[in-house]
């Protein structure tokens, strides 16, 4: 039963009050109801948290607990916002004011600034960057336009932390973070930022805030004013609280405790934005009479894929909620390894195919990595089976300034001509031009990604000389111009491509994660403890974005031929050993003859392929990794098709090894094959 829609010309009283909670389970119904003093609700990842605050505030205002005019509801996105005034809309209580932290203190400083700054509202800056790059200059620093960006990122961490310019050393060593150049200099552009800003009478965003909350603060006549207008306030996403919004949180409430927050501290990935669970976490030590909802009744996901969920955070120390999986169940999630990550795509890209000629709408399907750089891979592996994407959170690949500028570098390359050099050398040595070289990526989050994205190109070459030994710069150049006018075709609905990051707050029928290797999951930079479990609770995020189908995998190398040398990530641990709990258990007698069965194949193909690994004087796995033998003997494939949609038999293997695999599939012994 779903909640009955109210309008605003609806009569107040018990009857409409009563109607608001009709739908809701039982822990929705105890948070809905909760009206008055202070309120925690856990609210778990699918478990519905929007309808139960969207829902209490229906009830409280229907009930007539609360004036519609004096609540306000605080989130974190224009979009959540949005959506949050649609739905009290529908419910009838359209007066409720429902705005983010930014966009309810720029009306409030709007109003105000006559008495707190002596004139109107400065004007605002959308984007610091150029200011930062400014003051960069001005203080001799040789910085380009990624380190320029992080610079900004960095002064807006601090503001977001309250640390001043002369505070931000110390906070950022405290937080573990790698600023993009020294702490010292960070600090010396961070304080003239301040001062360019003083001079060209500009504000930014974290301004916004500060000037408001220190206003209300100071100023008694103006918090007299905003809290006798505001009475009752709700928080969204209260996980993802700053410690400059936190502060504007208390000078809005005062002494009062008519508070309602909601969050998930499994959910925090914004750590490095300055969010931190704690004020989450302590919000009942803060307030005694606190009332704490929790909700784990998952409607969105199977309860196998709940099951992983749980799993992955058990034992954690932000492990409060234990999700219910309510759904009826569904297959359990996969694990697959691959060779290197074009056959790592190319598996994932075949799936999407075989789903979508199946009845499966492409919107229904998203593919989630770590950093924006790995979107290139599957970007070039959808399109060569012509399926529409949608890339979100970021540029296309081949849109990315980065990459533009090293395709034009290249091709002048190209023509210039010369002395052949090996392939690898001229491209490294082309991208050297932009600042890029082999080794770790350097500081800074905008910098890193510009030299994780010149490193796929190096990685392409390598995927082009696997395929021909005596492909030049040339044979590159041809390469990169066909997979960027694949990637520039239209897409309307399309396979979801995503980050992690961006991907929090959506949902898919199939979820395919990606790209699970140390180094990328946790991320290489991620040292502290803190910084870890946040990584881990990325991953969480993206286990909870599946209603149905999850698919985890990962490629021990990143390009074709390359030593395969990575590590499947540690956060894979305990799920796969879970898995493989499972499969070892002792077999129902009706299944024991398929098991001995497979179990027989399995040994006939490990023993061709210690044939085939000294034919090539190679190890073994660069043949087939046991996990691919696995599977090829799970799935028994009679034909060529049907083997090439086996995890981890990509299409230069399938061309390689078809036949003798086929024939030991049919019981023959095959003989390793010269090549």
């Amino acid at each position: 039963m779903t909640a009955q829609p109210l309008t605003d010309e609806a009569h107040d009283g018990s009857d409409d009050a009563a109607r608001v909670l009709r739908g809701l389970d039982p822990e929705q119904a105890e948070a809905a109801s909760a009206v008055r003093g202070p309120v925690c609700i856990l609210a778990g990842a699918g478990t519905g948290k929007t309808r139960a605050i969207t829902h209490r505030i229906a009830y409280s205002v229907r009930s007539g607990a609360v004036p519609a005019e004096q609540l306000l509801a605080v989130t974190f996105t224009a979009r959540a916002a949005g959506e949050m005034r649609s739905r009290l809309a529908r419910l009838g209580v359209g007066r409720v004011q429902a705005r983010t932290f930014h966009a309810a203190a720029l009306r409030q400083l709007t109003y105000f600034a006559p008495q707190i700054l002596g004139g109107p509202i400065p004007d605002l800056i959308d984007n610091p960057v150029r200011l930062v790059g400014q003051v960069a200059a001005r203080a001799r620093l040789r910085t380009d336009r990624t380190q320029v960006r992080d610079l900004a990122s960095e002064i807006d961490w601090a503001k977001a932390v309250l640390a001043s310019p002369s505070e931000y050393a110390a906070a950022a060593e405290a937080a573990g973070r790698i600023p993009p150049i020294s702490a010292d200099a960070v600090a010396n552009v961070y304080r003239g930022y301040e001062d360019a800003k003083d001079r060209g009478r500009v504000i930014d965003f974290a301004d916004l805030l500060l000037i408001t909350a220190t206003a209300i603060e100071s100023m008694p006549q103006v918090a007299a004013q905003i809290r006798g207008q505001y009475r009752h306030f709700v928080v969204d996403e209260y996980q993802d609280v700053s410690p400059l919004q936190q502060r504007l949180l208390e000078a809005w409430v005062g002494d009062r405790d008519d508070l309602c927050v909601v969050g998930d501290a499994n959910q925090t990935i914004y750590s490095f934005a300055g969010a931190t669970p704690e004020h989450l976490l302590s919000f009942p030590d803060r307030y005694r009479e606190a009332v704490v909802v929790r909700l784990e009744r998952d409607y969105r996901s199977t309860p196998q894929v709940v099951a992983l969920a749980n799993k992955l955070v058990a034992g954690t120390g932000h492990a409060r909620l234990q999700l219910i999986g309510q759904r009826p169940d569904g297959p359990a999630p996969t694990f697959a390894e691959y060779d290197d990550e074009p056959a790592e795509a190319a598996a994932v890209a075949k799936a999407c195919r075989a789903l979508i000629d199946g009845g499966t709408p492409p919107a229904e399907i998203a593919v989630l990595f770590r950093i924006n750089a790995q979107s290139e891979v599957y970007e070039q592996a959808l399109s060569s089976l012509s399926i529409p994407y949608v890339l979100r959170g970021g540029e296309r690949f081949f849109d990315r300034p980065e990459i533009r500028e090293a395709r034009l570098l290249l091709r002048g390359a190209a023509r210039a001509g010369g002395e052949p050099e090996p392939l690898l050398d001229t491209v490294r040595a082309t991208l050297s031009g932009l600042n890029w070289h082999a080794g770790s990526p350097p500081p800074g989050g905008a910098a890193r990604e510009r030299w994780e994205s010149l490193a796929a190109l190096v990685a392409l070459a390598e995927d082009v000389l696997g395929l021909d030994e005596a492909a030049t710069l040339e044979t590159l150049v041809n390469e990169l111009d066909q997979r960027a006018a694949l990637q520039h075709a239209p897409t309307v609905q399309g396979v979801t491509l995503a980050s992690l990051h961006a991907a929090k707050g959506l949902e898919w029928d199939v979820v395919y994660l990606v790209g699970l290797v140390d180094g990328t999951l946790p991320i290489q930079h991620a040292k502290t403890e803190e910084q870890i479990a946040e990584e881990r609770r990325l991953l969480y995020v993206g286990i909870t974005r599946a209603r149905e189908r999850l698919h985890l995998s990962w490629a021990l190398a990143r390009a074709v031929g390359q030593r395969r040398g990575r590590k499947p990530s540690r956060f894979l641990d305990t799920l796969r050993t879970a898995r493989r709990d499972v499969r070892t258990a002792r077999p129902a007698t009706s299944d024991r003859k398929a098991v001995a069965a497979d179990a027989e194949l399995f040994g006939r193909l490990r023993a061709w392929r210690k044939k085939q690994s000294e034919a090539q004087e190679v190890p073994a796995y660069v043949v087939f990794s046991d996990a691919t033998l696995v599977a090829i003997a799970d799935a028994r494939p009679g034909d060529l098709g049907a083997l090439g949609a086996v995890p981890g038999v990509g299409p230069t293997k399938l061309a390689r090894y078809a036949n003798p695999v086929l024939e030991a599939i049919g019981g023959g012994e095959p003989e390793a094959v010269d090549i």
